[in-house]
């Protein structure tokens, strides 16, 4: 498991094409990707399983604790991504609620555009 940042903090200002915003990079593939978005209530859960693919969880709101195969968890909140590999053990929960997106893909290389 790897944590990442996708908040404003991380991104670079673009200001082509006479914009004004700034972009948090995320990953890029050329290979099939599903991309979803996972909504948990309150006491939601995604239980322990292991991943079938590399994958990308971004949290876009709420918070709640993410862990890979050791029984540590970690806080996640808005603006935090974590990756896990294909056929690593994981699970997420909340107390309160959150909304991710979900990346999915044989290619997730998060490492090249995040840190």
């Amino acid at each position: 498991m790897k944590l990442f940042k996708f908040d404003k903090s991380n991104g670079k200002q673009i200001s082509k094409f006479n914009s004004d915003f700034i972009m948090s990079r995320i990953t890029q593939t050329t290979k099939a990707a599903h991309i979803g978005c996972m909504h948990l209530e309150e006491n939601g859960i995604v239980g322990y399983h292991q991943a079938v693919s590399p994958q990308l969880l971004l949290i876009v709101s709420g918070e709640g604790l993410v862990r890979g195969e050791q029984e540590e968890y970690f806080k996640v909140e808005a603006g935090d991504a974590v990756s896990w590999n294909k056929g690593e053990w994981h699970e997420t929960k909340t107390d309160t609620g959150l909304m991710a997106i979900v990346i999915e893909s044989e290619e997730l290389s998060p490492l090249m555009h995040m840190a």
